[in-house]
């Protein structure tokens, strides 16, 4: 496995430069800015990862105001009651896109910021102290847990709320992999292990963030 400096010079080569580099690679917001998003904002972001999944982002974008208001701003502790006969209801409301196993997913995540909220004061103090080091314990959490965000929908959905984080793209994982990081399938225990050690190891070699590193690491193979 490469050092951090050589997976940076890499990509760096391929991008024309460090500077062009740098203006590729994202922050992660501090603990302290994801702490204070309401719930309301954590329950939108999962419903929008929900409605991409396997779907036109432009479409799910194009209709997101409509979204909010028939979800009326997506509080999680009314959703989390809300009964099936409203639900059902949103069968027929064209505001949204209408697909059955999505709308129960978000009452489901609703019911997990809820208990996340219960346990953490509030499911913003949940994410923002999860620690980074163990990153693939709360993709775990997700998956099992929450609804319809395993795999890449719960990477997006964490990366674009400001958390820091890795997503396991094609590009990232053809560089894992090139890094003899695993072997294998990487949603298995043994490969999630391997990955976040070698994240870790990365980030103390000067990589900053898990998201610098993710990013670096897609630039040594992708676009």
């Amino acid at each position: 496995m490469n050092h951090f400096d050589h997976l940076y010079a890499l990509a760096a080569a391929r991008k024309g430069g460090e500077h062009a580099l740098e203006a590729r690679l994202q922050t992660p917001q501090a603990p302290a800015v994801l702490a204070a998003i309401p719930d309301d904002r954590w329950l939108s972001a999962m419903a929008k990862a929900v409605f991409r999944a396997g779907f036109n982002w432009q479409v799910v974008e194009h209709k997101w105001a409509s979204t909010e208001a028939a979800f009326r701003g997506f509080d999680p502790a009314a959703l989390a009651a809300m009964p099936d006969e409203q639900l059902e209801a949103l069968l027929k409301d064209p505001r949204i896109i209408r697909h059955w196993k999505k709308l129960k997913a978000i009452r489901a995540n609703a019911q997990y910021l809820v208990e996340r909220a219960a346990q953490h004061g509030s499911a913003g103090r949940y994410f923002a102290h999860y620690p980074s080091s163990d990153y693939s314990g709360l993709l775990a959490d997700l998956k099992h847990n929450a609804a319809f965000l395993g795999g890449t929908a719960g990477h997006y959905f964490l990366r674009e709320m400001g958390k820091d984080s890795f997503i396991l793209s094609r590009d990232v994982l053809a560089a894992l992999r090139r890094e003899n990081v695993f072997s294998g399938t990487p949603g298995s225990k043994a490969s999630q292990a391997a990955i976040q050690s070698a994240f870790n190891q990365w980030v103390a070699e000067g990589g900053q963030s898990l998201t610098r590193v993710s990013q670096v690491l897609a630039y040594t193979i992708g676009a």
